[in-house]
């Protein structure tokens, strides 16, 4: 039977463990045991239309691997959301808390919608119905969503008071991402963008950049792609091309990031869930169709998400979706080094392709792992009822980021192999010290060969038949 498209995600997700596992300490059982996700939820999720229609939309949860901990995800609403899709960025966000030691195992959810299409009523119907179709399979100790593509800190809110109805408790855990107000963390909102600048200013470091001199491309203008632009930018990096869904802009002396930031959010209202306004039609000044009259020149020239990404610049920074650099691509890329904050953006066959050319990929279980990690830290602060700091929280995250960054980085150049398959090694290491714990082929084999086998206390010792 042939892999359908969305399947062959999936596929291609697990495909790099095999590769991975031969520089890391693993049982032959704990790898096998990875390629499997341990629960899958699909549910049908009726809302009624301002119309007075009814709607059926159908949504996914999947709960890859849950050894380290409760397994954690964002909730996606987007019309291209499929079962392999959702699968393959649970699997990703297993290695991804593994790679940072975070307590969590890996989870994710979607919705195959247009959320633009919806109203901000129906919107939040969809959003609370998806919460009560999931509540038996979502928690605080089971498995605990937050936001993606097209789902932000209202609908969590939204989502944690569905929840809260349900089991009749305020239960801020069960979800993060949330507002501030509800129980949110400071520094969450820009946590995925600053976790990736924290990656960069690392190879800063170690490559002894001049940020003036460095050009970098953003693929990608949502909340991730933004805050990593605005950071670099601060810290006088040169960002000269970014884009959205609808088109990207080009300029050889840099962009204005938050000006740029600035003007898309200025197209939606006040209150608004999505922005109306494209990052394109913010920067062509100029143009007989753009309406906006705060600049004095032209910013750019209009280009395509197709050739932002292939742009000579010295960082590329895919902060869209997933499968963007393939192997259609990927000889046209021309930057050295790529850093993946979207989940997925790269295929395998284009990672081949890229190692041969000596680009150096910090891949997405590392360079978007900021947003996890806050969001762990909010769990913690919601369990414990005390809240830190945004200088607490980006000292925290700072101090992970760096931590496992030059850990994995060190180990790329002693095995002499590409970053994401030393970064998978390290994920594939930390699971697998779980797994083992608990018992495996080998454990269990001794046993049969000694009667007298110590379950690992002194003095302890149990007869099998």
């Amino acid at each position: 039977m042939p892999v359908s498209e969305s399947d062959g995600i999936f596929t291609d997700a697990i495909g790099r463990l095999d590769r991975a596992a031969e520089f890391a300490a693993i049982d032959s059982e704990a790898l096998e045991k990875l390629k499997h996700p341990k629960a899958i939820l699909e549910v049908s999720i009726p809302v009624r239309m301002d119309d007075g229609s009814l709607r059926v939309f159908r949504g996914y949860r999947v709960r890859y691997d849950c050894t380290r901990g409760p397994t954690k995800g964002g909730i996606r609403f987007h019309p291209q959301v499929s079962l392999g899709e959702v699968k393959a960025l649970a699997f990703w966000m297993t290695c991804k808390c593994a790679v940072v030691g975070i307590p969590f195992g890996g989870g994710k959810g979607g919705v195959v919608v247009d959320p633009k299409q919806l109203s901000r009523m129906e919107l939040e119907r969809l959003s609370r119905g998806f919460v009560d179709e999931m509540a038996d399979f979502i928690g605080p100790n089971t498995d605990i969503p937050a936001p993606d593509v097209y789902t932000n800190a209202m609908i969590m809110g939204w989502m944690m008071d569905e929840y809260g109805k349900i089991h009749r408790q305020r239960t801020p855990a069960m979800i993060t991402g949330k507002p501030i107000p509800l129980g949110g963390s400071l520094g969450r909102d820009d946590a995925t963008g600053r976790g990736a600048y924290y990656c960069i200013k690392e190879l800063e470091r170690i490559r002894n950049w001049k940020p003036a001199n460095v050009r970098v491309a953003v693929q990608g203008f949502g909340n991730a792609g933004q805050h990593v632009a605005r950071l670099l930018y601060d810290d006088g990096y040169r960002v000269v091309a970014t884009s959205d869904s609808r088109g990207g802009v080009y300029r050889e002396e840099g962009l204005d990031i938050p000006r740029a930031i600035q003007l898309k959010k200025e197209g939606q209202a006040v209150g608004a869930v999505y922005s109306s306004r494209s990052v394109c039609d913010c920067l062509k000044c100029g143009s007989a169709d753009c309406n906006c009259s705060r600049h004095d020149s032209a910013t750019g020239e209009v280009i395509s998400n197709e050739a932002l990404l292939e742009l000579d610049v010295d960082v590329l920074i895919p902060a869209a979706l997933e499968n963007q650099i393939t192997q259609d691509n990927a000889d046209r890329v021309k930057a050295p080094v790529i850093i993946e904050v979207a989940n997925g953006p790269t295929t395998s066959q284009a990672d081949e392709i890229l190692t041969a050319k000596g680009t150096l990929v910090v891949p997405d279980i590392l360079a978007n792992a900021g947003g996890v990690t806050v969001s762990y830290f909010e769990w913690v602060q919601n369990l414990a009822g005390y809240y830190w700091t945004v200088e607490e929280v980006h000292e925290r995250l700072q101090k992970i980021m760096a931590r496992e960054f030059n850990a994995i980085y060190e180990f790329m150049n002693d095995k002499g192999i590409d970053m994401r398959t030393a970064a998978y090694a390290q994920a594939l290491d930390r699971i697998s010290e779980a797994i083992e714990a608990q018992g495996t082929s080998v454990y269990f084999a001794a046993d049969r060969t000694n009667s007298n086998h110590s379950a690992g206390k002194p003095g302890h010792t149990r007869s099998y038949p």
